[in-house]
C-alpha cells in the first residue's frame, strides 16, 4: 500500500521502485536510530519531510517483550493515521503528503511517511524559554494557553494520547506577525506524532501521562498559580478551582509526575511553585 502525489509518479514505474528511490534520497538528517531516518529533502522545488521505517528488528521487538515493555513502533502508519484524525478534530499539525507500508514480519516491516515543511513557525520551547524573566503580554500568555488546554482536551476527550506531549512539540505560527504575536489569531501545530496512541477512550493513565509531560515541560517558564487554574479549568471544561477539586488526585499524580521527571532530567528540584 503505497499513497503519493500523481505528480510524483515520474521519478518511478514501479512500487518497488518508489519505495527504493524514497528509501534512499538524499537530504539533511534529522535523526537516524532504531531502523527510523528523519530528513528533511527537496524534489520539484519544494521541501518535505520524511519518516522512513525500514524495521526495529525481532532483536528489539524480544526485548520489550521480556521487559514487560509495551513493543516499538513497527511502522508509521501510526504518524498518518494520527495526522488524518487529529485533521479530522480540526487540530492542526503537519500537512500530509505520502505514506506507504509494506511487508508482514513485524520486525521487517518497511513503511514511511512524508510531510510538507511547517515554514515560518516556532516551537513553545523556544517562544517561552525567556518568559520567567520578561513575561510577554497577558493576552498572548492566555491566548497560548487556551489553545495548548483545546487540543490538550480535545484529544482525549476523542481517544488519543501523544506520550511525548512536550511544549516542544507544538509549533507556533508566525508567518504574518513575526515577533509580534496577535493573541485573536493564535494558530498552533501538533507535531511529532510517531507515538501515538487511538482508541474509543484515552486511558486514565496516559492522559496523566500526556499532561505531566506538558507541565514537566512549562517549569521553568514561570507560569503563575493562576495560569495552572486557567490551563485546569479549561482542560476539564470547568472553572479552574473546582477543576482542582473534583480532579484532586488525577492532579496530584499529574505534578508528582512532573516533579519526578524534572529531577531526572536537570538532577534538582523545579522551581519553587512546584
Amino acid at each position: 500500500m503505497i499513497c503519493l502525489p500523481k505528480e510524483w509518479a515520474k521519478y518511478w514505474q514501479t512500487e518497488e521502485e518508489a519505495l527504493e528511490t524514497l528509501f534512499t534520497i538524499d537530504g539533511d538528517v534529522y535523526r537516524e536510530k532504531d531502523g527510523r531516518r528523519t530528513l528533511r529533502f527537496e524534489l520539484d522545488g519544494k521541501y518535505y519531510y520524511g519518516k522512513f521505517h525500514s524495521g526495529v528488528g525481532w532483536k528489539k521487538i524480544i526485548k520489550n517483550l521480556l521487559q514487560f515493555r509495551r513493543p516499538p513502533v513497527l511502522s508509521a502508519q501510526s504518524e498518518w493515521r494520527a495526522i488524518q484524525k487529529l485533521d479530522s478534530l480540526g487540530i492542526e499539525t503537519t500537512p500530509l503528503v505520502g505514506y506507504g507500508k509494506t511487508g508482514w514480519n513485524p520486525g521487517q516491516i518497511k513503511s514511511f511517511v512524508i510531510t510538507d515543511e511547517l515554514k515560518d513557525t516556532v516551537s513553545l520551547e523556544t517562544l517561552c524559554k525567556d518568559w520567567a524573566t520578561q513575561s510577554p503580554p497577558p493576552e498572548v500568555k492566555k491566548a497560548i494557553i487556551t489553545k495548548v488546554a483545546q487540543i490538550a482536551r480535545t484529544i482525549h476527550e476523542n481517544g488519543l494520547n501523544h506520550r511525548d506531549f512536550y511544549i516542544c512539540h507544538f509549533l507556533l505560527d508566525i508567518s504574518k506577525g513575526g515577533e509580534q504575536i496577535d493573541p485573536d489569531h493564535i494558530r498552533l501545530f501538533l507535531i511529532d506524532l510517531h507515538r501515538v496512541q487511538i482508541r474509543k477512550k484515552a486511558p486514565w493513565r496516559w492522559r496523566v501521562k500526556d499532561v505531566s509531560g506538558l507541565l514537566f515541560s512549562s517549569m521553568d517558564i514561570g507560569l503563575s498559580k493562576e495560569d495552572l487554574l486557567y490551563f485546569a479549568g479549561l482542560y476539564h471544561n470547568t472553572s479552574g478551582e473546582m477543576s482542582i477539586a473534583n480532579n484532586r488526585f488525577f492532579w496530584w499524580i499529574v505534578k508528582r509526575r512532573a516533579v519526578q521527571l524534572y529531577k531526572k532530567e536537570f538532577h534538582k528540584n523545579p522551581p519553587a511553585l512546584w
